[in-house]
């Protein structure tokens, strides 16, 4: 038995939320997508988790009792998707993916666990789109005690870079002393900047041909003096029973992937060369990362159900280029042993999908702290 309490993914993506909830000390034992090709690098950063491809709308309690065989469930956690909630789309109210979010709790009813913790983005909250958030609360059993909603920056949990979402807690009194919207508000967390982020990082590899599937464009690290807390901290290796054995096996020889580079035409590299830090080019409207600020929220682009559109990547502070699929896993707060697609434009959907590590770390973190020992579990 595992000694580590036991937590679902649902909605995994790529892991960044089961990522966090395993740094907190939480196992991840079942994670759950439709989309096989973002999920694809669950399996390879979280070998020990049972990753199902499958549609979670139509997954009923039988199917659950087969792929949980008798174990004890902690945690459920998840993002149902939200494009259809997001300011930076058309917030569409015939969307199908926004009857997921009333599944995801459907599941956690299915599921019974001590607690859950449900992500999106802020429209959520928007009065166009709450109504949906409040009827999707009533489907969650009386047994929960479920918290108000919260709006999370991801830089006040000490990733580089602004991005607000909305989190839904919920829990068993019996199961978890008592919690408090109070209790996630980060305190004594570093802030970190861009030049935190990625001072020591390197340029691009400039391939001459598309990457294979097994390419994932390896490069070595920038030599650089003062390493910040945060570039240190990214190095480090995987715990135990977490990455893929490649990338650690890289990691150990100071190489980590996502360099691959992006191709500018000489007119977009001399329009960028005009873009101050800061500042926005104004065709693209990409915004050049200042060295001592942060970084916009990183947006995923659109899957090609929805037209394969990429979005809009920021510049780097000083080389007239867009940033690289590791510079933005770095200030999305992703460390570098974890790995995404062979892909650019996998990758950035990969990532741009996610919820930040650091927030899901602080908050699941601050849940662990708070489940009851066995003995003063309460019986009724």
């Amino acid at each position: 038995m595992n000694k580590e309490p036991a937590i679902v993914d649902l909605f995994c993506g790529c892991g960044g939320f089961g990522l966090g909830a395993e740094l907190a000390g939480f196992k991840s034992i079942a994670a759950v997508d439709i989309e096989s090709t973002l999920q694809s690098a669950y399996a390879r950063n979280f070998p020990k988790a049972q990753v199902v491809n499958g549609d979670l709308s139509k997954m009923e309690a039988e199917d659950w009792r087969m792929l949980l065989n008798g174990q004890q469930v902690d945690g459920v956690i998840g993002g149902p998707p939200c494009q259809g909630y997001s300011r930076m789309g058309h917030s569409d109210k015939a969307d199908p993916r926004r009857s997921l979010l009333k599944h995801f709790f459907r599941t956690v009813n299915i599921i019974s666990p001590k607690f859950f913790v449900m992500e999106n983005v802020e429209g959520l909250m928007d009065e166009k789109n709450v109504y949906e958030l409040r009827s999707a609360l009533k489907v969650i059993d009386k047994s929960y005690t479920v918290l108000n909603p919260m709006i999370v920056n991801a830089h006040d949990y000490g990733a580089p870079t602004k991005r607000k979402r909305v989190i839904v807690v919920g829990y068993k009194p019996e199961y978890l002393a008592r919690l408090d919207v109070a209790d996630f508000i980060p305190t004594n967390v570093e802030r970190n900047t861009v030049r935190d982020a990625i001072y020591d990082l390197p340029s691009p590899i400039y391939a001459t041909q598309l990457p294979d599937a097994d390419d994932y464009a390896w490069n070595k690290y920038r030599k650089v003096s003062g390493l910040s807390n945060y570039a240190l901290a990214m190095r480090e290796l995987p715990p135990q029973n977490l990455g893929w054995d490649v990338s650690v096996r890289e990691l150990k020889n100071q190489r980590v992937s996502g360099f691959l580079n992006t191709k500018h035409t000489e007119a977009v590299l001399n329009r960028y060369a005009l873009v101050e830090q800061g500042l926005v080019d104004k065709t693209s409207r990409a915004k050049r990362l200042s060295w001592d600020g942060v970084c916009p929220t990183l947006r995923a682009g659109t899957g090609s159900d929805k037209g394969s559109h990429q979005a809009v990547r920021p510049l780097h502070p000083t080389e007239n280029r867009v940033i690289t699929v590791r510079e933005a896993a770095r200030l999305q707060g992703f460390p570098d042993w974890f790995v995404f697609h062979n892909t650019k434009w996998h990758s950035f959907r990969m990532i741009g999908n996610s919820v930040s590590p650091l927030v899901s770390k602080y908050i699941l973190r601050t849940i662990k702290e708070k489940i009851l020992p066995k003995k003063l579990e309460k019986t009724g």
